[in-house]
């Protein structure tokens, strides 16, 4: 995200960086100018216009509410807030309009990765001829998860190739995992 405001030349008075305790101390460098990754608490979040949020579900929801009552404008790009009818989920190539409801907890929500290019390329198919179903399913890797589920993902299928029991410690054991589909 960092890249990306400095590639872009987005108008940045004043940048804080925020993660866990296990971030913080970390130097990323903007503009030719070094930041220290600070950790993020409830306090963190006065004064500052814009908040860039990609720190998981469960840490958005408990700080982009803080930062969307201290004024701050959350774009989150987790899961958290997507299913919330309060928080627009906005992809600006399709539904800009959208954003103007932001208000409400001063927080945007956006689609998952696959969602998102998806709506891009139907958006002008749709414009010229209205598109009524599309059916999509999506195999998303288990590394999206982390580095637990990828270990677990492996020691599963090494008890399915050894013939031994599957254990479960936060995947679905391989024979019950969800396929999900979006309409």
């Amino acid at each position: 995200m960092v890249a990306t405001l400095e590639q872009r030349d987005f108008p940045v008075d004043q940048l804080k960086l925020l993660a866990s305790t296990r971030g913080a101390g970390t130097k990323i460098e903007f503009k030719g100018k070094e930041y220290t990754v600070e950790v993020m608490t409830e306090n963190s979040f006065a004064g500052m216009d814009i908040g860039l949020f990609s720190p998981g579900g469960s840490v958005s929801e408990k700080f982009a509410p803080i930062a969307g009552k201290a004024g701050c404008v959350v774009i989150d790009n987790t899961s958290a807030f997507r299913m919330d009818p309060q928080v627009p989920l906005v992809v600006p190539e399709v539904n800009a309009h959208a954003i103007a409801r932001y208000g409400t907890k001063n927080i945007i929500a956006n689609p998952n990765c696959s969602t998102i290019q998806m709506v891009v390329a139907l958006k002008p198919i749709h414009d010229v001829a209205r598109i009524k179903r599309v059916v999509v399913s999506t195999y998303q890797a288990v590394s999206g998860t982390g580095k637990r589920a990828v270990k677990e993902l492996e020691d599963q299928v090494l008890a399915i190739y050894g013939n031994k029991e599957v254990t479960k410690t936060g995947l679905p054991p391989p024979d019950r995992l969800q396929l999900s589909s979006s309409h």
